[in-house]
């Protein structure tokens, strides 16, 4: 990475650090509902970014190490606004619901736990992921509840370039070679079961009318503007069974476990460590 990029990623991180911190320390504390529906939020970018890192010092060209590398920065930084508001309700720190909670505990979508495969199975979920995130914040801007306004407005940003970025590769890959075609082909058929999992009206939506996002509205408009990316890549939209289950209630894809002993060895061996 070249040092413009690293200060460019520093002053990232910082920014996330300031927000985060701005959100522990206003004095703003959530309902025991709206922690539940952050918690689920903050759990879904944390998982993505998790997977994302991977593919730091392996992608296809160094651009995309960088890329990849800052699309996952992105999604950890969500996180941490997510998990910090969550945490007020409980008193817990971003770091106690991130590194101290046993798999079960976690509420991610099993979309952002599935394995990068090849990089065109990894342009196949970001482009269902960054899709469905670029609908569920331009809505959740409207919350009433002002900290998920702010934290959605922020989100939004990062999100419209994840979106950008995804789109880009499906149509290069997509009307590139048939080999690159039949690779993001197959990876669109491996994340496809997963999607109606986004557009589940999970537990406290109803508790929080205006206040949460209701999943089922957003996905009229997620599939227009996918199918039309998908087809305009000369691609095919998978029809495939959908995947089991769905409710956030604790039920997991095989990959959480895995995710989460890399993510919180290190915490878990050195509680309250600091550098």
């Amino acid at each position: 990475m070249s040092y413009a990029s690293f200060e460019s990623a520093t002053r990232h991180s910082e920014g996330e650090s300031i927000i985060a911190e701005d959100i522990a320390t206003s004095g703003v504390q959530a309902s025991e509902a709206v922690a539940r529906y952050a918690l689920a939020l903050g759990d879904d970018a944390l998982m993505l970014g998790q997977r994302l890192a991977h593919w730091i010092s392996r992608a296809p060209e160094l651009e995309e190490d960088i890329a990849l590398g800052n699309i996952a920065l992105d999604l950890i930084g969500h996180a941490r606004f997510f998990l910090t508001y969550a945490g007020t309700a409980w008193g817990k720190t971003e770091d106690d619901l991130a590194y101290f909670r046993d798999e079960e505990e976690f509420r991610s979508v099993r979309l952002a736990e599935q394995e990068n495969g090849d990089f065109g199975q990894t342009i196949a979920r970001q482009l269902i992921f960054s899709y469905y995130q670029y609908e569920l914040y331009t809505e959740l801007m409207k919350s009433e509840d002002p900290t998920l306004a702010a934290i959605a407005a922020k989100a939004l940003k990062e999100v419209e370039y994840h979106q950008d970025h995804a789109t880009a590769w499906a149509l290069r890959l997509g009307i590139g070679t048939e080999e690159a075609n039949r690779r993001l082909q197959e990876g669109l058929y491996y994340m496809w079961p997963y999607i109606d999992e986004l557009f589940y009206n999970f537990e406290p939506v109803a508790e929080l009318p205006g206040v949460a996002v209701v999943p089922s509205t957003l996905r009229a408009r997620f599939e227009e503007r996918l199918h039309a990316t998908i087809a305009e890549a000369q691609l095919q939209v998978p029809d495939v069974p959908q995947a089991r289950g769905g409710d956030r209630s604790g039920a997991m894809s095989e990959h959480r476990g895995h995710i989460l002993t890399e993510l919180q060895v290190l915490a878990r061996a050195h509680p309250g460590a600091t550098w």
